[in-house]
């Protein structure tokens, strides 16, 4: 019999610290920034956490009192801080990034301030050799491999240490043109496609970062003729103004050969998109590793938490599982729906 593993999910990223101005103001004249923490694979882990399951993130973060107030947000949300490393360099800092919201037809603005930041430091030996047999699926993206070369030698070395542990190992390309080029993502990212069991990339980094060509359904398969992964997930998100978006996804799974779709959430009330991709991605696994690797399930409550995330302030989720399953049960019901449930 396996041995239970101490964690479902462990995520390695970047933590950050967002600041934002209230509302619809902008970054340029008002005077209030509000505060709150995030970062793609710690808005992962935290799905996976609301919904039930023990996940953690491994990263780098200054030891100070910012540090402190990044790792307090983890323990609210129920993610380990177990593998964070706290730097106490006299240039430790956490990597910060303001955002400002969009109205039609001005599009919401993000500028990013974490060159240099505490995670792009991050080595193999500062971590136990014990985390590697510690839990069964393994979480990153293409965000941190573009960090720093340090970052992105680590992250490589630790999916392969992963992999030789038997753990499950899924990727989100997540490109970012801001941290590197297509050409150098597609360069790095197709070295570790060969330990990769959950793929997820849009239509549209297929096209620009790896030159597939056809419909969405024949490039995810593509993928998988190339290398032995799994299961590969592919978002389709129409934005009709900043403020009203539609969503839905299609899953490929390659050992049944079968695509998993289903009709989208439609007119999405957009508070915050920031976190709604991470927020796909924290659903899908939840539904692959609180199941036998049922794509159903997993299509499910990526598309239900992606679609909800969106309707939250902040990079992080904060429905719990009852409330996903709601919405799921909503997004089917043809018939009457109650508008308040007390």
């Amino acid at each position: 019999m396996e041995k239970k593993k101490a964690f479902d999910l462990l995520t390695l990223g970047e933590i950050l610290l967002r600041l934002s101005p209230p509302s619809n103001e902008r970054i340029v004249r008002d005077s209030v920034l509000e505060r709150q923490v995030g970062g793609a694979e710690l808005n992962v882990a935290s799905v996976v956490s609301l919904m039930g399951l023990r996940s953690g993130v491994i990263s780098r973060i200054p030891n100070t009192s910012i540090g402190i107030y990044a790792k307090n947000k983890l323990r609210f949300i129920g993610v380990s801080d177990d593998y964070l490393v706290y730097d106490d360099d006299d240039e430790a800092r956490l990597g910060v990034y303001y955002y400002e919201n969009g109205a039609y037809p001005r599009k919401p603005e993000v500028v990013y301030d974490r060159r240099n930041s505490s995670m792009t430091r991050l080595k193999v030996e500062e971590l136990p050799e014990s985390i590697y047999s510690s839990t069964r699926c393994f979480h990153t993206s293409g965000i941190t491999l573009a960090l720093s070369r340090q970052c992105r030698e680590t992250a490589v070395e630790m999916i392969k240490k992963f992999k030789e542990h038997g753990t499950v190992i899924s990727f989100d390309v997540n490109f970012r043109g801001n941290l590197w080029s297509g050409e150098q993502a597609r360069e790095c990212i197709e070295t570790i496609l060969p330990y990769v069991d959950i793929f997820f990339c849009s239509e549209d980094t297929a096209r620009l970062t790896f030159g597939k060509e056809g419909d969405v359904k024949s490039m995810m398969k593509s993928f998988t003729d190339e290398y032995d992964i799994s299961v590969v997930a592919a978002t389709r998100r129409t934005v009709h103004s900043p403020k009203v978006h539609s969503f839905t996804s299609v899953i490929y799974n390659a050992r049944e050969d079968k695509y998993y779709e289903e009709k989208p959430y439609q007119n999405i009330e957009v508070v915050d998109r920031i976190g709604s991709g991470d927020a796909y991605c924290g659903g899908v696994l939840y539904g692959l590793l609180s199941s036998k690797g049922d794509c159903e399930r997993a299509l499910r409550f990526g598309d239900a938490c992606s679609a909800a995330k969106n309707t939250i302030p902040g990079d992080m989720p904060s429905l719990n599982k009852t409330e996903i399953e709601g919405i799921i049960e909503d997004h089917y019901n043809m018939g009457y729906k109650s508008e308040m449930k007390r």
